[in-house]
């Protein structure tokens, strides 16, 4: 990784109140990773360091994060190289000094590895990858303030000042409380802002300095410690009481819980402290997210399946790619746990990752329960101090189980043992923006390949790049297939009803429910049991148009219909874009023929519960959608009230399907599958039978049977007859056919560029200025440009263009620096890596 190029001399070890002496100069200089647009690029191609001088007390080593000056800014950085001497072509006197260290031994060889090998196959630089490696705050910028110096101010001072612009910073100064600015406020304010900042400091009335760089602190609170008894010091009665309610506490108690509980006050305590029986000292709390009190769980007994996987994964010594395939509700989480469990005992820590945010209460509910404080969550719910402790905690390197999201893939556990992603398949492991637009699941066989640990997939519907990958292994490969065809305790899948709604159209129901799904709601609070309905999108409706003259309110800065929401009763009725966010309220006339009669098309979430409100007003309902859980723990709330049986039916979309385990639901509804089967993606069969297949796993995973039933106009679908029998086999047989047949993953590679502009005729231009540039090439298929599927965007005209090639032989691809300097500056262009959305 890194360049040590130190020949220190003997070094003398001073006296106290000396400097330490060495018999020759050392040369201390570092280069720097700087975090810094345009300062950096590929480090393999002659990636921009910048170097430092290191101050004489300050240490660093290679991978330490430092703040550095910059320009006219404090920045961070990443040390990569300690020299012996400055670049031959650069003074030393011009080689500026390192500011601190923000965090010590961060970056470690292999770990720095890994960050190269990203930046170098998702096309990014370097120092955006280790920017989503660190929680926020660690790299950032500083800026330049003005404080007022008011004490060295005479009365009157406005007149003693010659400038405008002086006079006017002064005012605005002396109108805050702290009299203090940055300079940028004060530039975009201020015509002449240099000049009369000079003024100011030269006749001291005001200072400057550089705020730096902002990134997250430790939090600490004071504690009250007892050191001594009081027994053989001079006491009165009331500093008797306190000490004795200290030594019944355990002797310790947080500052602000002990004067409540005492009813005394802190000089009370000071006069302790003076006398020697306790000590007040600031001590940190660690953020963590808080979960509830749970009750210490056991590991459960295995059915032979289970026991015969688990067996396998533990006599995997070093890296290992590992595809447990197992049916809904077949126990793989249970294998998970007892597979972690000996590595904690050895030293050895575990990353766990999941699709989303709302799986991750009820998996460290469990993996709690069985290891304690253990485990630590990591993921963008958490606040930025929460994130920052939980971070640092993985760098002492304790035994520990790390559970997150996709960017926890790059938690920097020292001593890993064992990687597991769970729903493997699931399309949020891959980040579509902001770039690199890397994909977790690639990550971490990378990293499992660097640790040199196993890196174990589960799920119920493997992607089909992993169960190609898996399968087709030579005789030899670290690669192994473990099945669990059966749910535990031996219950049985589902069965699977479909619903053909145009038969039930011609018979005249005209409900957005069938009368299967009519029957099967009646019968839940009947039988007190619970359901799930699955909706493919949230909201009210699709799209509302005029019954008049056709016309659908569509949005203004996007080229999509607006979704109608409904907030609560007798609130005003809103629009909202699902893309840009823009709202607006319901108009009474069509804005085009001014007609009253504006219809809601389409079923969302409320439109759903609403409908079943006034058809099942008995059933008690729960909505779990990205409406719904916004805010912080609001998966978790929601998830227990139904587990606690305060709700009939959960209402919901794709969260319903990922990974959820609620024994009590016997129900689950598709209300509209046609809406996941007619995409314009190649991808879009794969992703139908995945989630139809994974929600119909919600049900019968209790001791009551379950019942699915899927509501379709297109009964004829391949996906649907396959999920009808929960057949992945022969599925992903027929779907591997076609792909195979037109050279799509996994038989192929995609690169998608995405060309993004306020301008539609520049960005056009520009896509297919990069398309003529690129079809010289005769190694990949060039398809495009095109209009992305939906045009525009945020006001943000999108074309793109697609590269496929064969995956066994990388072609020569394009200089893709290159093709950015094609790109005006009012162009954006992305460059996705083996994209999952190309809609």
């Amino acid at each position: 990784m890194y360049i040590n190029d130190v020949n220190l001399s003997h070094v003398v070890v001073a006296e106290p109140g000396e400097s330490y002496q060495l018999s020759a100069a050392v040369n201390r200089w570092v280069e720097v990773l700087v975090d810094c647009p345009g300062a950096s690029m590929k480090l393999e191609k002659g990636e921009k360091l910048y170097p430092y001088r290191l101050p004489a007390k300050l240490e660093v080593k290679p991978g330490d994060i430092l703040s550095v000056p910059f320009g006219s800014q404090q920045v961070g950085g990443v040390a990569i190289r300690i020299l012996a001497k400055p670049p031959a072509d650069l003074a030393p006197e011009k080689i500026r000094e390192v500011e601190d260290v923000i965090q010590r031994d961060f970056i470690g060889d292999s770990y720095f590895t890994l960050l190269e090998r990203v930046s170098k196959y998702y096309y990014t630089q370097l120092i955006q990858v280790i920017r989503i490696a660190l929680p926020p705050g660690l790299l950032g910028r500083s800026q330049h303030r003005i404080r007022l110096k008011r004490e060295n101010i005479p009365n009157g001072a406005i007149e003693f000042l010659g400038s405008a612009a002086a006079r006017q910073i002064l005012k605005i100064l002396q109108s805050q409380v702290d009299g203090d600015y940055s300079f940028k406020f004060l530039k975009r304010q201020i015509q002449g802002f240099d000049y009369g900042k000079k003024q100011l400091l030269e006749r001291n009335w005001a200072e400057s300095y550089v705020e730096l760089l902002r990134y997250s602190q430790p939090q600490t609170k004071p504690v009250v410690t007892l050191v001594a008894d009081g027994s053989y010091i001079d006491l009165n009665k009331r500093q008797r009481e306190i000490l004795k309610v200290l030594r019944d506490c355990g002797g310790e108690l947080w500052l602000n819980e002990f004067l409540q509980i005492c009813k005394t006050t802190t000089p009370t305590l000071k006069g302790l402290e003076e006398k020697g029986c306790i000590v007040i000292e600031e001590r940190e709390v660690l953020r963590r997210e808080q979960g509830p009190a749970l009750d210490k769980d056991q590991p459960k007994s295995l059915n032979a399946a289970q026991a015969s996987a688990l067996a396998t994964i533990q006599t995997l010594d070093g890296f290992a790619q590992v595809l447990l395939h197992g049916v809904t509700g077949s126990g793989k989480t249970e294998v998970y746990l007892q597979a972690i469990a000996p590595l904690l005992n050895q030293g050895k820590s575990a990353l766990v990752l999941v699709p989303e945010i709302g799986l991750t209460p009820q998996l460290t509910d469990r993996f709690r329960a069985r290891f304690g404080n253990k485990v630590n969550v990591y993921h963008s719910a958490l606040s930025d101090g929460e994130r920052y402790d939980t971070w640092r905690q993985m760098l002492t390197g304790e035994p520990q189980v790390v559970i997150g999201t996709r960017s926890a893939v790059f938690a920097p556990l020292p001593n890993l043992g064992l990687i597991i992603l769970d729903e493997e398949h699931d399309s949020s492991f891959k980040q579509d923006s902001p770039i690199p637009t890397y994909h977790a699941r690639t990550v971490a066989q990378w990293r499992a390949e660097l640790e040199n640990c196993p890196l174990l997939l589960g799920s119920a519907t493997p992607s089909l790049e992993s169960w190609v990958s898996v399968r087709s292994q030579e005789e030899g490969a670290r690669s192994y297939y473990l099945s669990l065809p059966e749910r535990i305790n031996s219950r049985p899948l589902p069965p699977v009803e479909i619903v053909d709604m145009r038969q039930e159209l011609q018979q005249g129901n005209r409900s957005i429910f069938s009368r299967s799904l009519q029957e099967a709601l009646q019968q839940l609070q009947e039988r007190k049991q619970q359901g799930i309905l699955f909706i493919h999108r949230r909201g009210h409706s699709t799209f509302v148009s005029c019954r008049s003259c056709g016309y659908v309110l569509e949005c203004p800065y996007c080229d999509v219909s607006l979704a109608y929401h409904h907030t609560e009763e007798k609130a005003p009725e809103l629009l909202r874009c699902h893309y840009c966010n823009y709202g607006r309220s319901h108009p009474k006339f069509c804005p085009d023929c001014s007609s009253p009669y504006l219809k809601f098309f389409g079923s969302g979430t409320q439109r759903v519960t609403q409908e079943l409100a006034r058809q099942f007003p008995e059933l008690r309902l729960i909505r779990f959608d990205s409406d719904t859980t916004r805010n912080k723990g609001s998966h978790r709330t929601l998830l227990t009230q139904f587990a606690n049986g305060e709700a009939d039916l959960l209402v919901g979309t794709q969260m319903l399907t990922k990974g959820l385990d609620l024994p009590q639901v016997t129900l689950v509804g598709v209300v509209a599958a046609d809406g996941l089967l007619n995409l314009s993606d190649y991808r879009a069969s794969e992703r139908a039978f995945q989630t139809l297949t994974q929600v119909a796993g919600r049900a019968g995973r209790g001791d009551d049977r379950g019942r699915v039933i899927v509501q379709t106009y297109t009964t004829e679908h391949q996906v649907i007859a396959a999920v009808r029998s929960h057949d992945y086999h022969s599925f992903s047989q027929a779907e591997l056919e076609q792909r195979q047949a037109l050279n799509y993953p996994p038989y192929g590679r995609l690169i998608l560029l995405r060309l993004s502009s306020l301008d539609p005729i520049q960005v056009q231009n520009t896509a297919q200025i990069i398309a003529t540039t690129l079809s010289t090439e005769e190694e990949f298929e060039i398809l495009g440009p095109a209009p992305a599927s939906i045009l525009r965007v945020a006001n943000r005209y999108r074309w793109q263009i697609l590269i496929k090639f064969a995956p066994d032989a990388l072609p020569q691809l394009p200089d893709w620096e290159e093709v950015r300097d094609i790109c005006p500056q009012s162009v954006s262009l992305t460059i996705d890596v083996d994209p999952l959305n190309i809609m």
